[in-house]
């Protein structure tokens, strides 16, 4: 740690000019040096320092902001530093997206300051809020308005070193009115925050020339063998060597010019002359003017996979070299006839045992039912490897659960009382035992009577054994992702030709590809008894309302579960009237159902505790409960709440408010149907301030409500506007006096493509 004259804090940061400014950067880089005086991150805050964004430094050890750049100094005014994180983030204005100050929340600049990642954040930059006078009577006297700031921060240095500081990046998020795509643009910020945070990291400033390193994180020195006072100042082609692939360099320089990303894999070398191969992906950094301020560099070491992939070449250049070779001595010399023949028969015998694997590979993946799983597994094995096989699977606590045999004879009968007898009850000579217990193959190449006893503690067992005939067994676990799920037992017998070092390598390939599959399916199983279980207890069954009909739909877009985030309701309130809503949750998965179900919980009681009060009430009450108890994250819904008429024949009144939702239709007796577009409000999630309008309206017996979620009027390439109205065609050519279901029925009777989820609720008023 700088010692007390050596802090920035004897100067206040809003008059720092370019002499003060100097001076702030001179303490933090001593700071960010540390003791050991390392050029390369001191020269860290001396790059940032008018950089567009704003910057801060944060000695962990402390809680203090010891460095802000001139970004952060136009946001905090009149601080002097070193200063604690949270004072800092006062004098700013800074407070969580609902207004909070981030001192009394778990801000992200309090998790910096304790030494873990932050990898995107939205906090609010409210200057009226700030505690800094000069700030906080700007705003008033009409300063700038609150703006929304994206928050990343990571360590710079390793926790236990004797300095411990961490960088915090503020980045300004553009107004929601020109954002064209609001979800793709924080998705682009969340992975810019990703990138910050990843392992091999580098900054270059193309302003500079010949665009020099001006940042590198410890891990670019523990790959390249290069320290950061090596590196900085330097263009990164000092890495490259004699074998680089120029074309992969143009490919590079090309990416650069153009001001794009560029994702490539070429060969680098080391500081001490080793070479490796190094998969790059290198992007540009805009300031908010849309200037060129500096590319982003992330590095992954893949020379191993690189080896891996230029030995199966390898391999397979020396297979066709071989039968080159053997077609050649054959021609050439009668003598030579047999070791060709030899080779060729090796060669048929490798491409049989391929084949063997491509077909394991196609079955195994092909069901999910574990019996069909464990029933193909034994098929594939026998014959082709042994004249019979017997499958031990082991459940979740290690214990024998099932098994599956196969004798190329048939002989079930048989095979089922060895299974009885011995299978399920494996004593501690059993080699499928040994295999799963030591994680390798095991082969017994000598079954003689002690051998046999050691293996086989139930006489029947050993006498079933006999039966079936076995003159030697390899046995081979079956491991996936580092579990040992159970064993492959292949017997052969008398007469057969022994096992081979390549019967063992093939069979210890195949138990770990059908252990993949088993792991699979039992992943596949597991997930979905859980979504079966959301969807069971998060779709109500719609009930018998007296003066109503009802009817409703779900289909969900998860590959995974047959789940979502898009719901319905109907509900019968103490005061008689009817609740109807229809909503839909970001995502399509188990997550977003989750999150659901405590969304309609929280509608649940908001509307059950307001029976009487009007549909917008109710949303703003849901839209404040889901902001500050952070339930889910933004949704839309349309809640319509219908009276009963005070008289036979008379009709129902309908108030209806909407929170970003698609329209709902309502069709008359006659068969029209009407698009009560007029319904508007913001959606629940941004501002829990904001105020929604309720539409009455009155509805003729024998009328239909339906609402709908948008995955039943969206298409690729298609206005929502063109959904809307082919879906009113639908409805409005249904038969005279179609009901609740048939209306729904007709509903999705166009093309879905469950790119979204789809929720329907269809209620007709007597």
């Amino acid at each position: 740690m700088p010692s007390e004259r050596d802090r920035p804090g004897s100067t206040p940061a809003s008059d720092a000019g370019l002499g003060q400014q100097a001076g702030i950067v001179t303490a933090a880089s001593a700071a960010v040096a540390g003791r050991d005086g390392h050029t390369g991150e001191a020269s860290l805050p001396g790059v940032l320092a008018d950089v567009p964004v704003a910057v801060l430094v944060i000695d962990r050890l402390s809680s203090s902001v010891v460095y802000a750049n001139t970004a952060a100094v136009e946001l905090a005014g009149n601080v002097h530093l070193p200063v604690d994180v949270d004072t800092w983030g006062a004098s700013a204005g800074l407070t969580d997206v609902s207004g909070e100050p981030l001192a009394s929340s778990s801000g992200p600049l309090s998790t910096v300051a304790q030494g873990r990642p932050v990898t995107g954040e939205a906090v609010r930059l409210a200057p009226g809020t700030s505690t800094e006078p000069g700030r906080a009577d700007a705003a008033d006297d009409g300063g700038r308005d609150d703006q929304l700031l994206w928050v990343t921060g990571f360590p710079l240095s390793q926790i236990g070193s004797e300095e411990q500081l961490s960088l915090v990046v503020f980045l300004h998020l553009d107004p929601p009115d020109k954002v064209e795509d609001p979800e793709g643009y924080l998705q682009a910020l969340r992975e810019r925050a990703v990138i910050a945070t990843d392992i091999t990291f580098t900054i270059t400033d193309p302003r500079q020339a010949d665009n020099p390193l001006v940042w590198v994180n410890p891990s670019f020195t523990r790959v390249t063998g290069y320290e950061a006072e090596e590196a900085i100042g330097r263009n990164c082609r000092f890495l490259q060597g004699p074998a680089t692939d120029r074309a992969a360099v143009a490919e590079i320089r090309e990416g650069l010019a153009a001001q794009r990303t560029v994702t490539t894999t070429l060969l680098n070398y080391r500081k001490d002359g080793t070479a490796f191969w190094n998969q790059l992906s290198v992007s540009p950094v805009f300031d908010g003017d849309g200037e060129l301020v500096s590319f982003v560099g992330v590095q992954t070491d893949v020379t191993e996979r690189v080896r891996v992939e230029r030995e199966r070449e390898a391999a397979f250049a020396a297979e066709q070299t071989a039968r080159q070779e053997a077609e050649l001595a054959r021609a050439v010399a009668e003598q030579a006839r047999g070791d060709a023949e030899q080779a060729q028969e090796a060669a048929e015998r490798a491409q049989g045992r391929l084949a063997l694997m491509a077909e394991a590979t196609s079955a195994l993946i092909a069901t999910l039912d574990m019996d069909e799983l464990l029933d193909l597994l034994a098929g594939l094995c026998a014959p082709a490897l042994a004249d019979w096989v017997f499958v031990t699977l082991l459940d979740d606590h290690g214990q024998m659960s099932r098994w599956a045999a196969r004798h190329r004879d048939g002989r079930g009968e048989e095979l089922d009382e060895f299974a009885s007898l011995h299978v399920m009850h494996l004593g501690s000579g059993s080699p499928s035992l040994r295999s799963m217990a030591t994680a390798r193959p095991v082969l017994l190449d000598q079954l003689d009577d002690g051998t046999l006893r050691r293996v086989f503690t139930h006489p029947g067992a050993l006498e079933a054994f006999q039966q079936l005939g076995g003159q030697q067994v390899l046995t081979v676990p079956m491991i996936a992702r580092r579990r040992t799920l159970g064993a492959i037992a292949l017997v052969r017998a008398p007469g057969n030709l022994p096992f081979s070092q390549d019967d063992v390598d093939l069979a210890a390939d195949l138990g770990g590809r059908a252990a993949l599959a088993i792991d699979n399916v039992r992943l596949y199983q597991r997930e979905h008894a859980v979504a079966d279980t959301l969807q069971r207890s998060l779709l109500p069954v719609l009930g018998e309302i007296p003066g109503i009909e009802s009817a409703a739909h779900y289909v969900s877009a998860s590959q995974a579960a047959d789940v979502g985030g898009d719901f319905y309701d109907l509900l019968a309130l103490p005061d008689e009237s009817v609740a109807i809503v229809v909503g839909d949750v970001v995502g399509h998965d188990v997550a977003a159902a989750a999150a659901m179900g405590h969304l309609r919980g929280v509608l649940r009681a908001s509307i059950w505790e307001a029976e009487d009060a009007d549909p917008e009430v109710v949303l703003g009450r849901v839209d404040r409960l889901v902001q500050g108890l952070r339930v889910a994250p933004m949704a839309t819904m349309v809640y319509a709440r219908a009276l009963r008429p005070d008289a036979p024949g008379r009709p129902w009144r309908l108030h209806v408010a909407n929170a970003g939702h698609p329209p709902m239709l309502l069709r008359t007796p006659d068969g029209s149907v009407r698009v009560l577009a007029e319904v508007t409000g913001m959606l629940v999630g941004v501002d829990a301030t904001t105020q929604r309008t309720t539409v009455s309206l009155e509805v003729p017996p024998g009328s239909t409500l339906l609402a709908y979620t948008d995955g039943l009027i969206e298409r690729p390439g298609a206005d929502m506007d063109e959904g809307i109205s082919e879906l009113c065609g639908r409805i409005a050519a249904a038969p005279a006096g179609a009901g609740p279901r048939e209306l729904c029925d007709a509903a999705v009777s166009g093309a879905l493509d469950h790119r979204d989820d789809v929720a329907l609720i269809a209620v007709r008023f007597g």
